[in-house]
């Protein structure tokens, strides 16, 4: 019986696993084999449930259950694992992110305030804390109509200060299925930047993380189309929130944008879409190019009308072909294990350096494609910005 309910499981969860990809769409790339796997045991458990229900008295039904929850936690936990989400029972009940406070006025640029003083003539006073903050805000779809969620704000120690220097800005974009949350649970975004301006005095830039889908299951494409004005959401109205909202340089050129996954494929989109705002990028496990399913045709029709002429026109591959990108920065890493994000990476760094960018690319050893990745390239990605945003060793 246990090896049949193992064979069974392992069937079933292939037949959802096509079913997902080639019938619903659910994700345009095949879950981890890592993923796949421990989902069966947990089948198999249910299924060895399901023959005790029966024949045994209720002790036995109880100790079968008992025993068929504990398979399925430990299969949630190895998946948990894998993806690096979820660090803390406060990150999965999301009791952590809902203490976050909303942005107060006295962080908000103020009429009357001294204007941001030059990074290279900013000096760190006396007192100031050792670690930034995390707010969150609503950054308003006013000229796209675009509806998005909650945005968070990280504002390093520098911010803080009586006289706040011009620091870069990082706009950062999670992956999908997901949300902005994604980045502060399992991008640990806190910690790595509050590490990145202690080993800077106090210097770190002002990270502002942004929804780019309006809900966990939707997919923009981070374009124009017939789903939503993602493209002008993120590159209108939320550049101009932030240098009306927030003390931040004035200068592009100090502006980059950077995601995981699904954010890592839209970072790539907004830095050669429009590189007079976004001049650097971070793409950690980028897709090729944006997708809805496994086959181009779903994502051209549901976005384009089935126009692959105006579908390419918005990608990456295409732009990179039709401009010269001199002057931009690009910062590639791909889990080690995750071969089809590594073979994405591949294609796109080839194509970002024939194009003029300056390019970085990482392979990262003993990860996939989970949010690991992000976190052991993290501070590599940032040391590669830091001399573009004048950020001194």
């Amino acid at each position: 019986m246990p090896v049949l309910a193992v064979v069974s499981a392992a069937l079933i969860v292939a037949a959802v696993h096509w079913l997902l990809i080639y019938v619903f769409s659910t994700f345009p790339e095949d879950l981890p084999g890592e993923v796949l796997g421990w989902s069966v045991p947990a089948v198999a458990g249910v299924l060895l449930w399901i023959t005790r229900l029966v024949p045994t008295g209720w002790k036995g039904r109880a100790a079968a259950t008992a025993a068929m929850l504990g398979v399925v936690q430990l299969s949630s936990v190895q998946m948990n694992a894998y993806f690096g989400l979820n660090r803390t029972v406060g990150d999965l009940l999301g009791t952590a992110v809902a203490r976050i406070p909303p942005l107060e006025a006295e962080l908000t640029r103020q009429a009357g305030r001294a204007v941001p003083v030059p990074l290279a003539e900013w000096a760190r006073p006396e007192g100031l804390p050792s670690e930034g903050v995390l707010r969150k805000a609503d950054i308003p779809g006013t000229s796209s109509g675009f509806d998005a969620r909650e945005a968070y704000i990280y504002l390093p120690p520098a911010y803080q200060s009586p006289e706040r220097p011009a620091l870069p800005v990082l706009v950062l974009f999670s992956g999908q299925p997901g949300g902005p949350a994604d980045w502060l649970t399992g991008g640990a975004l806190r910690s790595h930047m509050d590490r990145f301006s202690a080993r800077h005095n106090g210097v770190a830039p002002v990270v502002v993380v942004v929804d780019p889908n309006g809900s966990s299951s939707g997919n923009s494409l981070c374009m124009d189309s017939r789903i939503a004005k993602a493209d002008t959401y993120l590159s209108v109205d939320v550049p101009r929130w932030i240098s009306e909202t927030l003390d931040v340089g004035a200068e592009r050129s100090n502006w980059a944008v950077g995601g995981f996954s699904f954010g890592g494929t839209c970072a790539m989109q907004l830095g050669t879409r429009h590189p007079e705002l976004y001049s650097s990028i971070l793409a950690f496990a980028s897709e090729q190019e944006p997708a809805l399913a496994k086959e181009r045709e779903k994502t051209v029709e549901a976005s384009f009308g089935g126009d692959t002429k105006a579908f390419e026109a918005q990608t990456p591959l295409y732009l990179m072909k039709q401009h010269s990108f001199e002057g931009s920065a690009v910062y590639f890493a791909a889990g080690a294990t995750d071969p089809e994000f590594t073979g994405y990476m591949d294609v796109l760094s080839a194509a970002a350096r024939e194009a003029g960018f300056e390019v970085e690319v990482r392979r990262i050893a003993n990860s996939g494609h989970s949010w690991e990745t992000v976190s052991k390239g993290m501070q590599d990605a940032l040391d590669f910005l830091a001399p573009r945003w004048g950020i001194a060793p």
